[in-house]
């Protein structure tokens, strides 16, 4: 909880301080100058992007599928936006890097474009973005992994673990008996795909997440719309698997007089709600703390070295970023696997709560 609650502190106090308007020059091609935003150059790294930095100015595109009725179906790569300088077929990109509408239907510089504020809000953005780009990378490697074990196992089922089953095994087994198991209780096993899913696809993207180029480096976890999906899925699960006893104990408490349960019910269905809710921020505002606390090591060397102040303060400053960004590195290895052990074994204790019988003394969700 410590951990939890000084990273949020953490969190918080650098988006204040970043996304004031600190700005220095910095040195770029021919000899022009531009103004570093740290703010900025982290968020940009944090949100979704049609394209996939790699370094510099170079990226790789991706595709961007745009439908509307009044223009139908366009397809292209991000590329042409030329970095949101340029529009394409109608179209560019804002400052919050989303696709916009345009009057212009040729190329024209975007700061020149005349925004169609009644088309824009009709677009559907079909687009492979970086996030949906992460998703579809981690989904083909999580497939080729476990499958390729699976069929070891098949080959092989009196022989001791090897390789990547060696790995992987005591992890499952751990997952399965002392996280799932533990939370639900004896109907645990009609679960176990889908708790085990949900760790290994969380506790996958984030370590994804650390790496700094590709295939990693994109913030699909941090995404709140992902953690959204799986928060929502739990929900989903737990209140289809809900007993009698489990929506007893929410619509109408044994033993509570009735008009107490005017205020009661409303309170037990708001935690419900509120339940995934939590599960969503926690997992969001941790994986985004992160790479925002590591970004703005990097960002302090610009902000030091450029400032005119002292030439030499970059290198020192470079020194000391570089040691804290190889702590919080590992810090945040110990996080990805912490932040999926919790979301899954939450998931777990509300799943036990909805299957508990009144006669069971598992953990119920009265202590949550």
């Amino acid at each position: 909880m410590a951990l939890i609650t000084n990273r949020l502190l953490v969190f918080f106090g650098l988006i204040v301080l970043l996304l004031n308007p600190v700005k220095v020059q910095a040195a770029v091609d021919k000899g022009e100058m531009m103004e570093f935003e740290a703010g900025k150059n982290i968020m940009a790294h944090v949100v979704d992007a049609h394209d996939w930095h790699l370094w510099g100015h170079s990226s790789i595109p991706l595709p961007v599928i745009i439908y509307s009725k009044a223009r139908g179906l366009d397809v292209f790569l991000s590329s042409a936006f030329h970095h949101g300088e340029m529009t394409w077929k109608g179209y560019m990109l804002n400052k919050d890097k989303k696709v916009v509408a345009v009057k212009e239907m040729e190329s024209v510089p975007a700061e020149q474009a005349t925004l169609h504020e009644k088309l824009t809000p009709h677009l559907w953005d079909l687009s492979i973005t970086k996030n949906v780009t992460s998703l579809i990378i981690s989904i083909i490697l999580l497939c080729l992994i476990f499958i390729s074990v699976a069929n070891t196992y098949k080959r092989n089922p009196n022989r001791p673990p090897r390789g990547l089953q060696s790995f992987l095994e005591p992890i499952i087994i751990f997952v399965r008996d002392d996280v799932i198991k533990t939370g639900i209780g004896p109907k645990y096993e009609k679960y176990v795909p889908y708790l085990m899913t949900l760790f290994f696809f969380i506790w996958f993207n984030n370590m994804l997440g650390i790496i700094p180029f590709f295939p990693g480096g994109a913030n699909l976890t941090g995404n709140i719309a992902i953690a959204m999906t799986m928060a929502v899925l739990t929900l989903i699960i737990t209140s289809l698997s809900g007993n009698k006893h489990y929506w007893q104990h929410i619509f109408a408490m044994p033993g509570v007089p009735k008009w107490v349960l005017i205020i009661l019910t409303p309170i037990e269905l708001m935690g419900v709600i509120l339940r995934p809710f939590v599960l969503m921020i926690r997992l969001f505002a941790n994986i985004v703390a992160g790479h925002i606390i590591i970004l703005s090591f990097f960002s302090l060397i610009f902000i030091f070295s450029e400032n005119g102040a002292n030439p030499g303060a970059g290198f020192g400053v470079g020194v000391v970023s570089l040691i804290f960004t190889v702590f919080m590195t590992s810090l945040e290895v110990l996080v990805a696997a912490l932040q999926a052990y919790i979301f899954v074994f939450l998931s777990a204790i509300y799943i036990g709560s909805a299957v508990e019988e009144a006669h069971d003394h598992g953990v119920s969700h009265e202590s949550i």
